[in-house]
């Protein structure tokens, strides 16, 4: 079994922690020896039989070594995570949960997170650090780039781009052939039928812009 780190230690961390207990009863394959976090509030906590580690300066030795994926959904902060775990030397990898349905025609980077319940059918392209969470649909020649986070029961139709950094919002749907652009945010619940500019947050039925953020 290959050692295992979880960059994170909230909610969706504990979550990331039961997904890799699914992936060893399916087949033995990660150790996981703890969660790294910055805050030091958390440090030496026991999360669900789990250690928190500390922050990235506090590991040592076959800690550096280790495969690692980031668990946090806010696609910036994952971002910034990622790059600390860059200098340390952390490999990252990708977890899929056994009971993922994804054809052989899907193709993706590294360090991706895929929950329980998501269905991706055919030629599907998607980046590195990726979180689809749990029951999602991803259609065919849908491209997710960079960073994204796809929260829970989003359905993505098929020629659909989202590009680097988006945060896609639990229940969403996003209509064939549309475009999100880079670092943008697309409301729970919101329908998405015409393309979304980048740096912006849109919701509602159908989505439409609200603010833009700083670039």
């Amino acid at each position: 079994m290959k050692d295992l780190i979880i960059i994170g230690a909230g909610g969706f961390a504990r979550e990331v922690a039961w997904l890799v207990e699914d992936i060893n009863q399916e087949k033995p394959i990660w150790n996981l020896i703890g969660y790294v976090d910055e805050d030091p509030d958390k440090e030496n906590l026991i999360l669900n039989d789990v250690p928190v580690l500390g922050s990235f300066n506090k590991l040592k030795g076959a800690a550096r070594k280790a495969a690692a994926v980031c668990a946090v959904g806010n696609p910036l902060a994952k971002c910034k995570l990622i790059q600390k775990g860059n200098e340390v030397g952390l490999e990252y990898v990708n977890l899929i949960h056994p009971n993922v349905i994804i054809s052989r025609h899907v193709k993706m980077g590294r360090g991706n997170i895929i929950c329980a319940g998501n269905i991706l059918t055919v030629n599907i392209t998607i980046g590195n650090h990726v979180i689809l969470n749990l029951d999602c649909t991803i259609g065919h020649d849908a491209i997710i780039g960079n960073y994204c986070t796809i929260l829970p029961s989003v359905n993505i139709s098929g020629n659909t781009l989202i590009k680097e950094g988006c945060l896609i919002g639990t229940n969403s749907a996003l209509i064939e052939g549309i475009s999100i652009g880079e670092w943008s945010i697309i409301g729970a619940g919101a329908v998405v039928t015409k393309d979304i500019p980048p740096h912006c947050t849109a919701v509602g039925v159908p989505a439409k812009p609200i603010k833009f953020h700083q670039q």
